[in-house]
């Protein structure tokens, strides 16, 4: 049968006031039409598939089993033996650690989710082996099993973090565990699920791409038939920032009414589908019988056409394998450390230092991890970071959530002494005193309810759900007077009670994970450290990770040329397809830039490139390139010839290479050698130091050799404009001109 109706006018869905109006001649089948529906109607979990039995155990062993035996051997890696009945009371290396893991492995048991846990370890486990940067986080960090697993890097038992956070029985559903993985390979994960549990029991999540206001302007003014060149050209009219309606009441907007009208009607309407950025599905029977599955448009990627709530209302249980730029720029700086410096560095076991925090509190953080941008800068020299747990604060601190709730300039008063540290009751410090009275953490309401109230662990956990929830009304009403109950028997009444119920209402609605955090807290200070102790394969990293981050690759290098980083632009025979280190004097290697980083030539070309002259040697001239690279256009060879890259390597200055590429361009495979004619350039000036950097911004978006408003510093001061270091000299809330680059 074909899945698809043919086009027509009347091919929609009709409101049962149209279908009762067209079926008038015919009285009662509408009413009995929507009987026969509501006959038929079914929960979706009832066919809900359920998870495949582990690879691992699928030659009769328990999940349970295995998934105990996993732990306990992680457990003796992470916290040391298990200390023994009758030992002479031998200390736990972490008091609690293994009454934790038993209490939620019990959990986990009882609930049914130990494959769950394991199909996790295991695409963890592969990771591992092929040496794929990767770390779990959410509120699986609140987990002390999920680090005894090495899912986590974050020890929950010594940071005090709820379990119950992550799971608990009266949740609904499995638990959820992101995978952040290196951007760049994790296709090579994705696949290796496909691989480890089949095709047909596979797929990804769709995300739905609804109109809006800019792609529906344009698909209206297509569907009315104007020009291409019309409809981008009226989509770039709308408001960025707002919708139809808000374009449609510019007096000057010059988009036909008619345009406007159906672009108001379809606005918001799903569009296509797409590929949800990490969300897979894994169940014990072939997906399709579940769900309608699809080919992407990458290759080898199947994909539902269902979004994730469709999934989660059909009871498909799905693991988010999400990429993360940091982790790859991590992985290049270890590797080019090991190359490069001799020495190898170990993520998990990089020392705590005060030089490290002393870089932080100076704000100079331009490529760490979570607090490069303007607003984190700011906030560090007063929040002063001196130990890890004030990482965890600082990621916190600068989002919507805590900003809104007025919890940012508290805590830096309170933290620099400029504001006493209270509590609103005696029982708060418990679960506030970490963070000096002020709510920072859902789980920090968690524990108030606790704290208060007497709740156990999973009634604050649905307490926090219902609180942050605007459609849970009657189970709010229930868990609150059982908090004003709880609360009375530890004698807190009236106004007390009443005020403290209002501020954990409104923090559960802007509170930020403490598991999170916690988890990106570790990538803060693994990049810290690396920038602080090797700049410039932290800046070589950083360029080969691209794009990711808050600044331009500009600014990236601006900043480690700062920090003594010699940087050299791309050459042909000299650079790699991507950024690499090379001698030089001083106790820092200079960063060669990538012949990839060169406009328009791209990793493929650029690994092309590397991989010919690894076989046959280094290029002789522009004429040797275009024969052994064929593929190279002649746009692509003056982009190179802008960059500089063949200067060094084959003599010609840009000018003159950028006449050679001009004529050697025709010579190509299949047609003699030595004829092509006028690639001696005439004497040509060479580019100036500033049209250098100019033309170095233009081919790779970095100037290493100098920004060019340097080469206009002596215009720029006649006008009065002020440097950034000027600024420190000039009067607060004084006005002074500043002058910049756009890049």
């Amino acid at each position: 049968i074909d899945g698809w109706l043919p086009g027509g006018a009347g091919a929609h869905l009709r409101s049962g006031a149209e279908q009762a109006r067209r079926f008038a001649r015919f009285p009662g089948v509408v009413q009995r039409a929507a009987e026969l529906g509501r006959a038929c109607a079914f929960d979706l979990q009832l066919v809900a598939p359920n998870l495949p039995l582990f690879p691992g155990c699928r030659d009769g062993s328990d999940e349970m089993a295995e998934l105990r035996r996993l732990t306990e051997e992680g457990a003796a890696r992470r916290y040391g033996p298990r200390p023994a009945p009758g030992n002479g009371f031998a200390p736990e290396r972490v008091p609690g650690a293994y009454a934790q893991i038993d209490h939620e492995l019990a959990l986990i048991e009882a609930l049914g989710f130990p494959g769950y846990f394991l199909i996790v370890w295991d695409i963890v486990e592969h990771c591992r082996r092929s040496r794929i940067f990767c770390q779990g986080r959410g509120s699986a960090a609140n987990s002390a099993v999920c680090y005894a697993l090495g899912v986590t890097a974050a020890d929950a038992v010594s940071l005090g973090l709820l379990f119950e956070r992550f799971l608990s029985p009266e949740r609904d559903g499995p638990p959820d565990i992101d995978i952040d993985i290196e951007s760049n390979r994790r296709e090579e994960v994705i696949q290796y699920v496909y691989r480890r549990h089949g095709r047909h029991h596979t797929a990804q999540v769709a995300n739905v791409i609804t109109y809006r206001a800019k792609s529906a302007i344009r698909d209206m003014a297509k569907a009315l038939g104007h020009a291409p060149g019309q409809q981008d050209a009226w989509s770039k009219r709308v408001d960025g920032w707002g919708t139809v309606r808000t374009t449609a009441a510019e007096p000057d907007h010059a988009i036909p009414a008619a345009v406007v009208e159906l672009a108001l009607q379809v606005e918001d309407a799903p569009r296509h589908l797409g590929i949800h950025s990490g969300g897979m599905v894994i169940c014990d029977r072939p997906v399709i019988e579940v769900c309608p599955v699809e080919w992407g448009r990458m290759a080898d990627r199947s994909v539902l056409q269902w979004d994730k709530d469709d999934c989660a209302a059909a009871g498909l249980v799905k693991f988010d394998l999400l990429g993360l730029g940091m982790l790859s720029a991590l992985h290049y700086a270890v590797d080019l450390v090991r190359e490069h410096r001799g020495y190898k560095i170990d993520l998990a076991t990089i020392p705590q230092e005060d030089d490290v925090y002393a870089m932080l509190c100076r704000a100079d953080t331009v490529g760490v991890f979570q607090i490069e941008s303007r607003a984190q800068m700011a906030t560090l020299p007063r929040l002063k970071p001196r130990r890890f747990y004030d990482l965890v604060v600082e990621v916190a601190l600068i989002r919507p959530g805590p900003i809104q709730g007025g919890s940012v300039h508290p805590y830096i008063r309170r933290r620099n002494g400029q504001e006493p540290i209270a509590y609103l009751h005696p029982l708060l410090e418990n679960s506030l005193g970490k963070t000096l009275g002020v709510p920072l953490f859902q789980e920090q309401l968690m524990q108030m309810a606790i704290d208060v109230a007497g709740f156990t662990p999973a009634e604050s956990d649905e307490l926090r759900q219902a609180m942050g929830s605007k459609r849970s009304a009657a189970r709010m009403e229930k868990l609150k007077h059982r908090l004003y109950a709880g609360m009375a028997e530890r004698g807190i009444t009236g106004d007390v009670a009443d005020e403290l119920y209002v501020k954990m209402k409104a923090f559960a609605n802007y509170g930020f994970p403490e598991s999170h955090s916690v988890s990106f807290a570790y990538l803060v200070y693994a990049s810290s450290w690396i920038k602080y102790h090797e700049p410039a394969a932290f800046c070589a990293a950083l360029l080969n990770a691209q794009p990711m981050g808050f600044w331009s690759p500009h600014t990236l290098v601006r900043d480690a040329r700062r920090h003594g980083v010699v940087v050299r632009t791309p050459d042909l025979n000299a650079s790699l397809a991507t950024a690499t280190l090379e001698p030089c004097p001083g106790p820092q290697p200079a960063v060669r830039l990538g012949i990839g980083s060169v406009r328009g030539i791209g990793s493929e070309l650029a690994d092309e490139i590397e991989a010919c002259r690894d076989v046959d040697g280094p290029y002789s001239d522009a004429e040797d390139l275009v024969r052994r690279v064929p593929s190279l256009t002649l746009a692509q060879l003056e982009s190179m010839a802008t960059a500089g890259v063949f200067e060094a390597s084959l003599g010609l200055d840009r000018r003159r290479a950028l006449w050679t590429v001009g004529s050697v361009a025709q010579a190509r495979q299949g047609t003699l050698p030595g004829i092509v004619t006028g690639e001696r350039a005439p004497p040509l000036p060479e580019m100036s130091a500033s049209e250098a950097a100019v033309a170095d911004l233009w081919a790779t978006g970095v100037a290493p050799n100098g920004h060019p408003t340097q080469f206009l510093r002596t215009q720029l001061a006649e006008h009065g404009v002020v440097t950034s270091a000027g600024l420190w000299e000039r009067e607060p809330g004084g006005r002074v001109v500043v002058a910049g680059v756009v890049t």
